[in-house]
C-alpha cells in the first residue's frame, strides 16, 4: 500500500511519539521513511526568543546543530528497529509547503504527522501547520493525536 513515508518532526514529545508510530508502521509494511526536521529563518522580529538574543549566524547555527540532534537521535531509533530511514532538514518561512514540498520530491505516498489539537484563540493565533498540511496536499496525510 505504501511504500515511502515522510514524518516531519519538531522534536516535541507529540512529534517524537508520532515518529515512533510511524516506524511501527513502516517496520508492518515494510515502507521506507524520510524524516524532515523544517527550520525557520532568522528575522529581526521574532516569537522564538533564540532568535531575539542571537546574531543571524548565531541563530542559524543553533537552529542546524537543533536539526542535526534531532536527526541522529531518529536515525539511530530508526536504525535500532530496523527501519530503513533518511533524515531531510530544511530551512522555510511556511514550515507547511517545505512539508509538501519534501514529500513530492522525496516520491513519499503519506505524511505521517503530529497535531497539537490547538483549538479556539491557541489554534487561530498560533496556526496549524498540520491543518495546512491537511488542506494543502494531494498526498494521503495521517494525523497523529
Amino acid at each position: 500500500m505504501f511504500k515511502h513515508i515522510l514524518l516531519p518532526t519538531d522534536g516535541t514529545e507529540l512529534s517524537r511519539a508520532a515518529v515512533e508510530s510511524g516506524f511501527a508502521m513502516a517496520k508492518g509494511i515494510d515502507a521506507k521513511v524520510t524524516v524532515l526536521h523544517v527550520g525557520t529563518p532568522f528575522h529581526v522580529f521574532a516569537a522564538d526568543s533564540a532568535a531575539l538574543t542571537d546574531t543571524r549566524g548565531e541563530y542559524e547555527g543553533h537552529m542546524k546543530a537543533k536539526g542535526a540532534e534531532i536527526a541522529g537521535a531518529v536515525e539511530a531509533e530508526a536504525k535500532k528497529k530496523g527501519v530503513n530511514c533518511r533524515s531531510a532538514f530544511v530551512v522555510s518561512e511556511q514550515p507547511y509547503e517545505a512539508i509538501i514540498k519534501t514529500a513530492r520530491d522525496e516520491g513519499c505516498d503519506l505524511i505521517l504527522m503530529a497535531s497539537h489539537g490547538r483549538k479556539g484563540v491557541k489554534g487561530l493565533l498560533l496556526g496549524s501547520e498540520t491543518q495546512k498540511v491537511l488542506t494543502h496536499s494531494s498526498i494521503p496525510v495521517l494525523v497523529y493525536r
